[in-house]
């Protein structure tokens, strides 16, 4: 991964060099290993790199001979079938000219439908005296974007647009409210007011500092068709898989996997052991003396089982109290998803050794795995109900306020994924693909392993793989009371010590448990903060702090979550200490 940013102003002026700099510093975590910067008229760009792949010659910004420059962040795969479809082009010997700028110039503002990978890119063209951001069609990587009456500015996270002065950092309530009850916040607009995410698979097109166009790339397709049996499909889905990972095994420096025992992480692994003839570097995360289920005795045993090198990572209670700040401070864009806890130490762990480590994640959304799928498929009077249809406070009396408008952002993407043809499953899958999955698991990876400048990479989540599994029938996604079916049919045979049919159990940290232990000084804390006073009644939270229930552990963990991010991100207050030292700064 990298960053990038970058400013082009309305007048025509040439954009302020502090300006500049302080957007440079603000991403260079993302890049530590050098950066550049493009200026020309009224534009500047900035990419600070993390070098992957082509460590001496991969140096950005790229240009080709008409002037067009590119900064990115990210990873295009089958660089070598490009540059073959490419050949007929006059410049496309030139070797410091990236296949996407070769594709931009060929078919313009749609040149992102023939990529294949994970991407940030912004392209200035000085012919057509445009700027074009484009996204990757699952938002693995991230862009966001400002527009003010001076300038238009864009970055890889909110975070360096605030701290560069282009824009206050102040709170949008309505998005507050969403992330308070779903854990993350929906569509373009951010919880920072006048903020906006550029969307997954979108480009935008920017002449004198204003968006003149939009255009949006699917990430899935409603055109598949799998007329073969059950085995037939078993071997297709081993082809593209093992096609997928190979491809995201791309790399000039060392590279493992973040393997949790689960199904989807134990797919990469048995294919990262089949394609590799070194042993396999796999990292799992652990909760000692916890009520959750701890997976690392099985994610052990698989990974004995090719001879991988397994590191074992402990995440306990001093953790929780120790790290949380500085998780809470680096989610800039807010998910409070307790899973950033064990991502964060992962890649702190694994990046003594590593810069790139592929996961699991988009698994479940494409092979349908979650068990709110199974749930939303059953009759009422069998427990069927829809998705995310009561909010993490709902019926606590915990908020001053309570309304139905946090669900707004969600309704649109579901009335958005409702496509004629599409079944009910399928647009469960394709609504989680549009909000969930760009705005909560894959935000989460990028901030935690980015704050240890580390790569994630997803190779579910791959054109070709989503093509496959979306497209597939639910009866093959779904049988037997059991999602992912056909992946669990695959599994059993490649590595059947993974035991994909059994009941395997959902992924938990006991942040409840460790909440529970210090309610009686951490409510009070909580509850006298403004921010929280704000919008929360304070006798209630304290009542909710110290309710030993799943429920209210979970809607604890939020507005302590909430607590510690706002005093990072709206008072400005830096992480220094632990939860009780920031709590309590003045």
């Amino acid at each position: 991964m990298c960053g990038i940013a970058g400013i082009m102003t309305r007048d025509g002026s040439a954009p302020d060099p502090e300006t500049i700099e302080k957007l440079r510093q603000f991403v260079h975590h993302r890049g530590p290993d050098g950066d550049g910067i493009h200026r020309s008229g009224n534009l500047a760009m900035i990419q600070t790199r993390l070098a992957i792949i082509d460590l001496e010659t991969g140096d950005q910004p790229f240009y080709e001979p008409r002037g067009a420059a590119l900064v990115a962040n990210g990873e295009i795969y089958n660089y070598v079938e490009l540059r073959r479809e490419l050949s007929d082009v006059e410049f496309s010997t030139q070797s410091d000219c990236e296949p996407p700028l070769h594709l931009y110039r060929r078919m313009g503002n749609r040149y992102t439908d023939a990529l294949r990978g994970m991407y940030a890119i912004a392209i200035h063209d000085p012919v057509e005296d445009a700027l074009i951001l484009s996204r990757d069609p699952f938002g693995i990587k991230p862009l966001y974007y400002v527009e003010t009456a001076q300038s238009f500015a864009f970055a890889s996270q909110p975070v360096a647009l605030i701290e560069a002065g282009l824009i206050p950092a102040e709170m949008e309530p309505d998005r507050r409210d969403e992330l308070l009850q779903v854990q993350f916040t929906c569509g373009r607009e951010t919880i920072f007011r006048g903020i906006n995410r550029v969307l997954p698979g979108e480009t935008l097109i920017v002449r004198n500092g204003r968006i003149v166009d939009r255009l949006r790339q699917p990430a899935l397709s409603d055109n598949g068709h799998h007329p073969t049996g059950v085995d037939g499909l078993v071997v297709q889905l081993d082809k593209i898989l093992e096609n997928s990972v190979e491809m995201h095994q791309r790399s000039d420096v060392p590279y493992g996997l973040f393997l949790s025992g689960g199904i989807d992480s134990s797919a990469i692994l048995a294919l990262m052991s089949r394609l590799n003839d070194r042993p396999v570097r796999s990292f799992t995360v652990g909760f000692s003396g916890t009520q959750v289920y701890d997976e690392r005795e099985h994610a052990r045993m698989l990974a004995h089982s090719v001879g991988a090198e397994h590191v074992e990572v402990e995440f306990g209670e001093a953790d929780f109290w120790s790290l949380l700040p500085q998780i809470a401070a680096d989610m800039d864009d807010p998910a409070a998803d307790y899973a950033i806890l064990p991502t964060w130490k992962l890649a702190q762990t694994a990046a003594r050794d590593l810069k790139v480590v592929l996961c699991g994640e988009g698994g479940d959304e494409l092979f349908a795995g979650y068990g709110r799928y199974r749930t939303l498929l059953r009759p009422w009077w069998l427990g069927g109900r829809a998705i995310r249809a009561r909010g993490i406070f709902d019926g606590l009396g915990v908020l001053r306020e309570e309304s139905n408008r946090w669900r707004d952002g969600l309704t649109a993407s579901e009335a958005t994924a409702a496509s004629e043809g599409r079944t009910k499953l399928q647009i469960a899958q394709a609504t989680d693909c549009a909000d969930w999955l760009p705005n909560d698991l894959l935000t989460k990876l990028d901030r935690c392993l980015m704050a240890h400048g580390m790569e994630g990479r997803t190779p579910f989540l791959d054109r070709e793989v989503a093509a496959f599994a979306f497209g597939l029938p639910d009866q093959v996604k779904i049988r037997e009371g059991k999602g992912k079916w056909l992946l669990r049919r695959w599994l059993n045979g490649v590595m059947p010590d993974a035991k994909p049919f059994e009941r395997k159990r959902g992924f938990t940290v006991p942040v409840g448990e460790w909440i529970n232990h210090q309610a009686d000084r951490l409510g009070p804390l909580v509850a006298g903060l403004p921010a929280i006073e704000e919008i929360a009644k304070p006798d209630a939270v304290i009542r909710l702090f110290s309710t030993k229930n799943k429920r209210a552990g979970f809607a604890a963990w939020t507005l302590l979550f909430y607590a510690l991010w706002y005093r990072r991100h709206m008072e400005g207050i830096t992480a220094k200490g632990d939860v009780f030292d920031t709590l309590t700064h003045r």
